[in-house]
């Protein structure tokens, strides 16, 4: 399948490809730069193409209901700005930001407070995103406020009935769930409230739809989106870990999962060892194990960066196999982590999918952050 004539020759004209962000069976998504009338922007562009014949029809919805959001939500500066859109594909503005399973912004009260505004921004022009509960799909922008992205399960309400305000609570509710799990001081009694009672149709949702919904985007189309991570991250990585650790010069491991232009998602496995040179010997014991596919790319390093409890810091780890460096400098807060992260760097194995971006740690932040996916 290709893209029709009049959208590649649109696109010929003002798109510019940069880094592969995620590819399943609904979409491909790119992060690359358009020519729009006010000139040329960062952005993020959508296509169906490259989707396989038998998911067409349900991504075709998921594309039209994106496109009719991000129509009507233009003006809000909530989320990301429709810049182009053709029969199967569409350009949305790029927000400087970082989603906020990366941003993790404990205690700050502020973000919540914009997030709950952007909210009910989004309400007063009668759409309903209807999928908050994933972090990746608020952002925290470089200028400290929430922005919302992936609007493909949005709905837009010409009315504001009953339907609505369900769709409206949940949306809230999600939030809530959100701001309980970085700033649960700061919930208010009304808002502990909302926690505490799903509306009747999410009660329904999740003991009957949803074990559907599962069946088929997990079953049928062979879907699963943990942060963008897909089958292989939640069935294979597990087993690849379990592999990889009995090596016994292997201190400690931690796989991501990277969109990859051949084979749609792969994985980049940072093994903490002391002889860099156990790679070879690593990717011998994986096949000869005859288990899940070996991971794309396998990487020795000296140590893990890891945060206060000791956990590897798999949201950095993730930014290092995606090649998207210019979002790591903000997230290192000493000298001697921006030092450490460098060997890293300078070692990584994921150098095709480049957006212009250095091989060493960037200077320190100039207050821009880039990021957005899905």
């Amino acid at each position: 399948m290709s893209l029709p004539r009049d959208d590649a020759a649109a696109l010929s004209a003002r798109w510019t490809e940069g880094v592969l962000l995620k590819r399943d069976v609904f979409s491909t998504v790119e992060r690359g730069r358009f020519r729009s009338d006010a000139g040329e922007v960062d952005a993020v562009l959508r296509r169906l193409d490259q989707v396989p014949w038998w998911s067409y029809i349900p991504a075709r919805h998921l594309f039209e209901r994106e496109r009719r959001a991000l129509a009507l939500a233009r003006d809000l500066h909530v989320g990301p700005e429709l810049l182009w859109a053709g029969k199967q594909a569409l350009v949305r503005g790029f927000i400087n930001g970082v989603a906020l399973h990366l941003a993790k912004p404990h205690g700050d009260l502020a973000y919540f407070r914009s997030a709950k505004t952007a909210l009910r921004k989004l309400h007063r022009a009668g759409i309903c995103h209807n999928d908050l509960a994933k972090e990746q799909n608020w952002l925290r922008g470089n200028d400290g406020r929430a922005y919302l992205t992936d609007f493909q399960l949005a709905h837009c309400f010409k009315t504001r009935g009953r339907l609505f305000r369900i769709a409206a609570y949940e949306d809230l509710r999600h939030l809530l769930k959100h701001k309980r799990s970085y700033a649960p001081q700061a919930l208010t009694a009304k808002e502990r409230q909302i926690l505490a009672r799903k509306s009747l149709v999410a009660s329904v949702w999740l003991m009957t739809g949803k074990k559907v919904y599962r069946a088929i985007t997990r079953g049928l189309f062979n879907f699963t989106d943990r942060e963008g991570g897909g089958r292989r991250l939640v069935n294979d990585a597990p087993a690849l870990i379990e592999l990889i650790r009995k090596n016994p010069d292997v201190h400690d491991v931690a796989i991501v999962a990277f969109a990859d232009r051949r084979s749609g998602v792969g994985l980049y496995a940072f093994v903490e060892a002391d002889q860099t040179a156990l790679e070879a010997r690593l990717r011998n014991d994986l096949t000869a194990a005859k288990g899940p596919k070996p991971p794309e790319h396998i990487q020795v390093v000296q140590a893990l960066p890891r945060d206060a409890a000791g956990k590897p810091r798999t949201e950095i780890l993730q930014l290092v196999a995606m090649n998207q460096l210019d979002l790591i400098e903000p997230m290192m807060s000493s000298e001697t982590d921006r030092a450490f992260l460098k060997s890293i760097l300078e070692s990584r194995k994921n150098l095709r999918d480049r957006f212009n971006f250095e091989a060493t740690v960037p200077p320190a932040p100039t207050g821009v952050i880039t990021r957005e996916g899905g």
